[in-house]
């Protein structure tokens, strides 16, 4: 993609995936309150604050807000602050307030059509579809040897997004034999332009054979099927150089500032927060390609 269009194409994504944002699952709720954009979803889902457009006048009493809002329903929460957000101070104002950051990403996009997708799977490995229990169960599986992680919640997130949503996300599954080796996932939203990418992870043994740079292409392939244009990843230091040499251009910085509650909540609700911060938040791109 032509950088001289990355402008456009980010004041698109914060139209349709940021201001726009629609529920990700049964239990989700995203609601518009003044300023702010935020979701909240009790069960397994992901809160968090998508969007904001605040000035230096509102800025602390919108915190503020969310913070009760978050806090009286016993939820850690995100607020997913991106590089061009206003005010410029909005990062040291959330830290003042209570929130922790977490380490800063890169949020790529590219025009599907444009990007370089003819990287193939090593011999013997294939590329399956997960559409039940038993292959949500090795997405998990993989991640937690990949990451290191519990991944209990990504398996019961999955379960619900196929339940509910099954034409609203795409997991597959790369398998060496029947052995699971890599897994990733691709959400795609309804009404925009945009396939979001997520998961990307391959377990040691496997990795540096182009498995992940595979399965972007199967993904992007899957996307342009169902008629959308782009896609989008939150991309870690590591997947930066790889999407970049796919054709992805980076467009702003992403931090995750995430806000416990005080102790208000769980250890156990607190970690698989945390968890799906770093996943869903994060990207959670290759350890290595």
């Amino acid at each position: 993609m032509n950088r001289a269009a990355a402008p456009a194409l980010l004041a698109l994504h914060d139209r349709e995936m940021r201001e726009g944002a629609r529920p990700d699952g049964p239990d989700d709720t995203v609601e518009r309150v003044g300023r702010v954009v935020r979701r909240t979803a009790p069960a397994h889902g992901w809160n968090g604050v998508v969007w904001s457009d605040l000035g230096e006048d509102d800025a602390d009493s919108a915190i503020a807000e969310q913070i009760a809002h978050y806090t009286a329903l016993n939820l850690p929460f995100e607020w997913k602050l991106y590089g061009h957000d206003l005010p410029p101070d909005l990062g040291p104002r959330l830290v003042a307030a209570g929130f922790t950051s977490e380490p800063e990403e890169t949020l790529m996009a590219g025009e599907i059509g444009r990007l370089t997708l003819d990287a193939e799977l090593p011999d013997g490995v294939r590329v399956v579809p997960v559409t039940d229990e038993a292959g949500a169960d090795q997405v998990a599986a993989v991640h937690e040897r990949a990451f290191g992680d519990d991944a209990s919640w990504l398996r019961r997130q999955l379960l619900d997004r196929l339940t509910a949503a099954p034409d609203d996300v795409v997991a597959v599954l790369a398998l060496a034999g029947d052995v699971p080796v890599s897994a990733a996932r691709m959400e795609l939203v309804p009404g925009t332009g945009f396939a979001g990418l997520w998961g990307g992870g391959t377990v040691p043994d496997w990795r540096g054979r182009g498995i992940y740079r595979a399965l972007v292409g199967h993904r992007a392939r899957i996307a342009a099927a169902r008629g959308y244009r782009y896609l989008q990843v939150d991309a870690s230091a590591q997947s930066r150089p790889i999407l970049e040499r796919l054709g992805l251009t980076p467009l702003t910085t992403t931090t995750p500032y995430v806000y416990e509650a005080s102790g208000r909540v769980s250890v156990s609700c607190q970690e698989e927060q945390k968890e799906e911060v770093a996943a869903r938040g994060g990207g959670r791109g290759p350890v290595t390609a």
